[in-house]
């Protein structure tokens, strides 16, 4: 049993160390999901090599500062407590270290915040709304628009996530700038992509906009990160990025199976099945 627990421990130690390469989280993960935009290796950059060295620093410092302190002063080595209320260099310190602390820590956040926010010119669009308890996709200038459901578990294919897992997938270009229109039609969501950096809340009433690159294809995992509810936890996002020569094949099936305006098209239903017969 010591040893199982020592195991585990190990383990751990490695994960902080390490960022996991994955695309899902993994057991006993510590860390992020693999970085596929620039602005989540900022992200990463910015905890890893800023925050976190910082934050260790400190607990260090004032971990020192507590052992001497009980050591120092403890009641055996003096009888007669110190008076000592005032100290002008250690007030001057202890105000102007923070403020150098903050400094450092709000500049590269402030740069990382104007990325997110300046959107630049993008080659695709896609709108996403938040539902109880689903998401809905659409691409403005494709006329396409569908619903993503989660997977129940029984329904589960092997390799698939359990509470991860879609029924239809957002599938969009590699190294394409994305533009992302997020709303809610009931209660408040979250569209949330931790390898792309992404995290905007969908708010009824409302459009939040975002944007990603993903440097990389592969299939993308994420969630609702507001308390929308219930099924709070069964809102999954699964993002397919692929190549360009990909995505347009999709296009062409996706415009017939998810016409926003099938009654426009007569001829969609037959067009999908002559490509099923294909």
């Amino acid at each position: 049993m010591t040893k199982k627990l020592l195991n585990k421990f190990y383990l751990s130690l490695v994960l902080v160390a390490t960022t996991n390469t994955a695309f899902t989280r993994e057991n006993w993960q510590f860390g992020f999901s693999e970085s596929v935009t620039s602005v989540m290796d900022d992200v990463v950059h910015l905890h890893d090599k800023i925050i976190l060295p910082i934050i260790v620093a400190i607990s260090v410092f004032v971990l020192f500062l507590l052992i001497y302190s009980l050591i120092k002063f403890r009641s055996s080595k003096n009888p007669i407590p110190s008076k000592t209320s005032h100290n002008t260099l250690i007030e001057v310190l202890w105000t102007l270290i923070p403020c150098v602390i903050l400094v450092v820590i709000a500049v590269p956040s402030f740069r990382l915040l104007y990325k997110q926010d300046i959107i630049p010119k993008s080659d695709v669009t896609l709108k996403v709304t938040g539902y109880q308890w689903y998401w809905g996709y659409e691409y403005p200038d494709e006329k396409i628009s569908f619903e993503a459901n989660m997977v129940e578990t029984k329904n589960l294919k092997p390799n698939q996530p359990r509470l991860l897992e879609t029924d239809n997938y957002v599938v969009l270009p590699a190294n394409k700038v994305v533009k992302v229109l997020i709303t809610a039609n009931d209660v408040l969501h979250a569209w949330a992509m931790p390898s792309f950096g992404v995290n905007r809340e969908a708010v009824p009433g409302r459009i939040n906009e975002t944007w990603f690159k993903a440097q990389k294809e592969g299939i993308y995992y994420g969630q609702c990160l507001e308390l929308c509810g219930s099924k709070h936890a069964f809102m999954p996002i699964v993002v397919k990025i692929v190549s360009e020569k990909e995505y347009n094949e999709w296009l062409k099936v996706a415009k017939v199976k998810f016409a926003k305006y099938p009654e426009n098209n007569i001829f969609a239903d037959n067009n999908l099945k002559e490509k099923t017969i294909k």
